[in-house]
């Protein structure tokens, strides 16, 4: 069975789906992406569906419920890389991705995420008080 690669840069996760996805490979790649956002604390998902030619309702249902997965664990969604083809075929199938945010490409997915946490005010990416790699000092 073929497994998507999931990569970590900063504190976003990179998945490139270059397959076609079968149940057992979107079984597979939705356990391993929770199992990922867990262990490293990342804050972001971003899936590059740049090389399908064909999203189906199947692969729809399938990133929804991944988008789904990841907000529960404090992690933003962002799918990047949809052709206007697959963006037309998604509507006449009537999906509408509820809770998937979509960019044009990976740099703009990371951009989008780097916003919405700059946004959020209960998100703190300076726990210890410390920016730009000074201290903060107390009077």
């Amino acid at each position: 069975m073929e497994r998507v690669p999931i990569l970590k840069i900063g504190d976003i996760l990179l998945v490139s789906i270059q397959i076609d996805m079968s149940d057992q490979t979107a079984v597979t790649l939705q356990e391993d992406l929770a199992e990922r956002i867990v262990a490293t604390g990342c804050h972001g998902v971003i899936i590059d569906i740049t090389a399908l030619d064909i999203v189906d309702s199947f692969v729809g249902r399938m990133l929804s419920t991944i988008a789904s997965i990841s907000k529960v664990l404090d992690a933003e969604t962002v799918v990047v890389g949809m052709r206007p083809a697959v963006a037309i075929t998604l509507v006449e199938l009537g999906l509408s991705l509820n809770g998937i945010r979509t960019a044009l490409n990976v740099e703009r997915g990371m951009e989008l995420i780097a916003a919405t946490r700059d946004d959020d005010p209960g998100y703190d990416d300076d726990p210890e008080g410390v920016e730009s790699g000074t201290a903060a000092t107390s009077p």
